[in-house]
């Protein structure tokens, strides 16, 4: 094989699948940069065959451009049309917010302007001819790039290589054009009688030009995509109407913003959007790129943008990498990372648009504010440096006093008023003294965060019950031991850090109990000493090293509910102002909530209401106890990352339960409930459980999950998808993270007060000047 930059006895000879963006930018790259490689693109369709109409393309990916291809960024740069706004319409009202930047072109153009640089650098082109299958290809060619694109058949042909996942959503959408050019990005809701559809639309070509397919009319083009869930797309007949009579349908529909214009088609027809995920992107010589290999959903951008990526970054690891091998290895090893955030902010924005229903009837601001927050990568900070006048119309809407971070406003739980939205998350600390009694760690632990000025501090999950302890060090409620230690260090807080609401987290350790603390092996079983462990059903959490679990008796189940029952009036009198029912991560009665965790044939099995009853027992025995001016919270695990396991339409209907029963806030997290979880981690990437449960059913939910920003913190609160925000770690690191939060937005109010000792560091310490002298004078 000769090496990847064509160095060796004979130049690189490479094939492409496909003709579109991706595959022509790589060829035309590699020509570029080894004149001698002999380069072939196969496009079964006709030069000026395309599907869709406009392109839109990143600063950064033309960044990249200019920098490989000069010419290629010229050509482009006198096309592209340019604007910064987007208006986002709401019950017949337009807001615009400003300071966006987005560049787009025709997808015509695009190829024409691709087709016209390979031809002048000798890349040979193809069109009309269906390429020989890649594992053919790569019998004599050094390279066979596959961007043959979503409905990849090179993919298909070697699924058991690249093992690939495809994922069908739950919306339909078409591609159409209008023949005029808007002057913003736009997104508009429309109520359809059958339910809603939503309009993406933005320009991509101005002035005077043709005027058939993909090509602008006399005041230009753009593009205009029209969304609603199946069962709506479906309800109006959609499904039955070709492709001329669902463009008239979507221009009737959107009729004020179109001015009565039509739209036009180019081979549009209703998709449904497939997420393409590949465990592996190279086999042999073959290599995906684009679609093929990944997709992210259209609303945050486009799979061009991606593609065009994964071209600039094939070529330079062909030029960097010794051989191809560790080329095809540096190139994946550079893109996955990307790809993986850009589809998990495209999932995140593709679930928003799916459940666009619930959030319609938000105020006017929040909604286009959620709208623009919605993939995570705007923020309230960087929304705030494009258009802060925007941003103030969303606080002032909101009721959020001047100068003051959204974090910052109070929150009421039946009677406890938290002064702000920062919750010290639940955190296991595995360091009890003895038969579960808390010591002077937990003192020193929950006082300092105390002191830190987070609105709630949450203890960790509190044993119900010596058998219901996670490990030897866990930490109980079930002596009178116990309950005077609690009430040290709820003394401690409400004395020395006034303001600061403490709160308590009770569980039994169900099937997941008697193990060694973390750092000595997570869920592994003690060496010794080990007790007997209880579950719903007797399945082991680890097959082959948890312990079998024994099968509650309703006698036993019944004992327990005192268990929970007589810890809570403990709590109360130790001094708790909150208490929160652990009903996740599979401990007991999350195992009683899951399917794949309660097998039973009772009454407290088979169906989500049968598997509901026993916790909601539990809660009611614990409400009975709890003091009615105090607050009560549910932790829930959400989905449990597995197949055949809680749903997130389980969630909402689980939360719901927990509501009616007297629940004041859903604390939503996700999975550990089963071993062989999947979870699909990223930033925040289990608020939209939260976000989900809040707008459906209108109730306080508490949001968790990899939020490690003041910044995540205050979008989240002001887009309505949460009312308060537990973070875990970023408290671990630093147990002042709420007061820091506080001194780096220059805010001083009563949401972040400073503990009278520590006001002397209330200010971000000095460092040494950064700058330097300006020049004054020139010389010559």
């Amino acid at each position: 094989m000769s090496t990847a930059a064509g160095r060796g006895r004979r130049p690189l000879k490479v094939a492409v699948l496909g003709g579109g963006p991706g595959g022509l930018y790589a060829a035309a790259l590699l020509k570029r940069l080894d004149p001698d490689r002999e380069i072939t693109v196969w496009e079964r369709n006709a030069p000026d065959d395309t599907f869709g109409f406009g392109v839109v393309l990143s600063d950064e990916t033309l960044g990249g451009i200019e920098h490989a291809d000069p010419a290629i960024y010229d050509a482009l740069q006198a096309e592209f049309v340019r604007w910064d706004d987007i208006d986002i319409v709401h019950r017949g009202r337009t807001l615009t917010s400003g300071g966006h930047g987005f560049a787009a072109l025709g997808r015509r153009r695009l190829l024409a302007v691709l087709h016209d640089r390979c031809r002048a650098l000798g890349v040979r082109l193809r069109f009309r001819t269906e390429a020989p299958p890649a594992a053919l290809l790569a019998r004599d060619h050094d390279l066979v790039i596959a961007a043959d694109g979503v409905h990849s058949t090179t993919r298909a042909a070697h699924a058991d290589v690249f093992r690939p996942r495809l994922t069908t959503h739950r919306c339909r959408y078409i591609w159409l054009s209008a023949d005029f050019a808007l002057d913003a990005f736009r997104f508009e809701i429309a109520d359809t009688g059958h339910g809603i559809a939503q309009l993406h639309a933005y320009p991509y070509a101005r002035g005077e030009a043709g005027g058939t397919g993909g090509t602008s009319g006399p005041g230009g083009a753009s593009t205009v995509i029209v969304e609603m869930r199946e069962e709506v797309w479906r309800a109006n007949g959609l499904a039955t109407r070709d492709e001329d009579a669902s463009a008239a349908w979507c221009a009737d529909l959107f009729a004020k913003t179109l001015d009565g214009r039509p739209l036009r088609t180019n081979r549009s027809s209703w998709t449904a959007f497939r997420t393409v995920v590949n465990e592996r992107w190279s086999h042999g010589r073959i290599v995906l790129l684009g679609d093929a290999a990944h997709t992210a959903h259209f609303s945050i951008g486009s799979g061009t943008k991606l593609a065009v990526e994964d071209a600039l970054a094939l070529a330079a690891c062909l030029r960097e990498q010794p051989t191809l091998d560790e080329a095809l290895a540096a190139y994946e090893a550079e893109r996955r990372p990307v790809v993986a955030s850009t589809q998990r902010a495209a999932r995140a924005s593709l679930a928003w648009f799916e459940d666009l229903a619930t959030y319609t009837g938000q105020p006017p601001y929040q909604f286009a504010f959620n709208l623009l927050t919605r993939s995570r990568r705007v923020t309230h900070g960087n929304l705030r440096l494009r258009d802060p006048d925007f941003t103030a119309a969303v606080a002032e809407e909101a009721g959020v006093p001047e100068d003051t971070p959204p974090m910052f406003t109070p929150f009421r739980l039946r009677g406890l008023t938290l002064r702000n939205r920062v919750v010290v998350s639940p955190m296991d600390m595995y360091s009890a003294d003895g038969d579960g009694t808390p010591g002077d760690f937990h003192l020193v632990h929950l006082g300092a965060r105390a002191l830190g000025g987070a609105g709630l501090v949450m203890t960790e999950m509190v044993c119900v019950s010596r058998a219901g302890r996670i490990t030897p060090a866990c930490t109980g409620l079930y002596t009178e031991e116990h309950e005077r230690a609690w009430r040290r260090i709820a003394d401690f807080v409400h004395t020395q850090a006034p303001g600061t609401a403490l709160g308590v987290q009770l569980g039994h350790s169900g099937r997941k109990g008697s193990t060694r603390r973390m750092w000595e092996g997570i869920d592994q079983p003690l060496p010794e000493g080990n007790w007997p462990v209880v579950a719903p059903s007797a399945l082991p959490y680890r097959p082959g090293t948890s312990q079998l679990p024994h099968a509650l008796t309703t006698d036993e189940m019944a004992a327990i509910r005192e268990d929970f029952a007589r810890a809570a009036a403990s709590a109360a009198r130790a001094g708790f102002d909150l208490l929160e029912l652990h009903c996740a991560h599979g401990y007991l009665l999350s195992g009683f909530l899951s399917p794949l965790t309660n097998q039973r044939t009772d009454a407290y099995g088979g169906s989500r209401a049968a598997r509901l009853r026993f916790p909601l027992e539990v809660f009611d025995a614990v409400r009975a106890q709890w003091p009615a001016d105090r607050p009560m919270t549910v932790r829930i695990s959400a989905t449990d990352w597995a197949d055949g396991g809680t749903t997130p339409e389980d969630a909402v209907a689980i939360a719901a339960a927990f509501a009616e029963h007297g629940a004041d806030a859903i604390d939503v997290s996700t999975g550990q409930v089963v071993a062989h979880e999947r979870p699909d981690y990223g930033r925040s990437y289990q608020t939209p459980f939260a976000d989900r449960i809040r707008n459906t059913l209108g109730i306080p939910v508490i949001a968790v999950g990899a939020i490690s920003s003041w910044d995540d913190v205050n979008s989240l609160i002001l887009a309505g998808r949460a009312d308060l925000c537990a973070l875990g770690r970023p408290h671990l690191y630093d147990p002042h993270w709420t007061l820091h939060a506080a001194a780096e937005q220059g805010y001083t109010g009563p949401g972040a007060p400073w503990p009278a000792p520590y006001r002397a560091g209330s200010r971000t310490p000095p460092t040494g000047r950064t700058d330097a002298p300006k020049p004054r004078l020139t010389l010559r």
